[in-house]
């Protein structure tokens, strides 16, 4: 099929790549002139043939935005918008009911498999009309892996899911890095790399995510070049006030968010007000 991809950054640019090698038609658009095949939104619409097909792939909050309404006004009834981003997905529901208005159908495919998705292939998760997922299926059999898409429910089902599929990325993450951090810290001389490794053949914890753990381990055993900092890009704030939303505990992504936040803390005033009161009540030494 022929698609505009919106956004030429390290995922839209292998996706692009991808669907190329695939078969089908791409034309890429980026802000950056140098990677852009076209010089503007207006110039890429005009290259596609009706009814069009875009896909973004550009950040969330106002970028995603800006690009849609921009685009929105350079697009003809019967054409497509997919939002592959990381979108809030309730920004995604209104969007579709905005562009619907225009005679425009909306997807919004949360998407994940990272850098990773060139040559593994990207899991998708689909919010839409059927007519809109029958548009875009070749699409998505292309980009991801055998049992990889799924049209999981009508417009912001996707990010949903893609959202809560990140906060359960955030809880792991922090299990890995706990049991690591105990490991590394212990009276024997472990090879954490070596552990990575032992541990993914077989046991109940094996993963991706450890093998990546083996590769990150065998290029830095210390990890001594990293700084513990640790961002978070919303997922997991909206997968917290999710929950809190509809009142489901999730103790273990909260925390996992909150442990990200203190990552950006060089000398937390939370834990000198601890100190300070550990010493006033019971004399308990302090470091200067």
């Amino acid at each position: 099929m022929q698609l505009g991809m919106i956004g030429l950054g390290r995922m839209g640019a292998n996706m692009a790549e991808r669907l190329r090698r695939g078969g089908h038609d791409v034309i890429g658009y980026d802000r950056d002139p140098k990677v852009s095949q076209v010089a503007s939104l207006a110039e890429l619409v005009t290259k596609l043939d009706p009814p069009r097909a875009v896909w973004l792939m550009v950040p969330s909050g106002n970028a995603t935005e800006q690009t849609i309404e921009e685009v929105a006004g350079l697009l003809q009834g019967g054409d497509l918008v997919v939002d592959g981003g990381n979108s809030y997905f309730r920004d995604s529901m209104r969007r579709g009911a905005e562009l619907a208005e225009r005679a425009l159908m909306f997807m919004d495919a949360g998407t994940s498999g990272g850098i990773w998705g060139l040559e593994i292939g990207y899991c998708l998760m689909v919010g839409g009309s059927d007519e809109a997922f029958a548009r875009v299926e070749p699409a998505l059999k292309t980009l991801a892996p055998e049992d990889g898409y799924a049209h999981v429910g009508p417009v912001g089902a996707g990010h949903f899911t893609k959202m809560v599929h990140n906060g359960i990325e955030y809880a792991m993450l922090e299990a890995y890095a706990e049991g690591f951090d105990i490991l590394q810290a212990s009276e024997f001389d472990l090879d954490l790399r070596q552990l990575a490794h032992l541990w993914n053949q077989g046991s109940v914890v094996r993963s991706w995510l450890l093998e990546l753990a083996e590769r990150a381990f065998a290029k830095d055993p210390q990890l001594s070049a990293l700084r513990g900092y640790v961002d978070d890009s919303g997922e997991g704030r909206w997968t917290v006030q999710e929950a809190i939303n509809e009142k489901v505990p999730a103790p273990t992504i909260a925390l996992s968010l909150f442990r990200r936040f203190a990552s950006r803390q060089d000398d937390s005033f939370a834990m000198k007000v601890i100190a300070a009161l550990r010493n006033e009540f019971g004399g308990h030494a302090v470091k200067t």
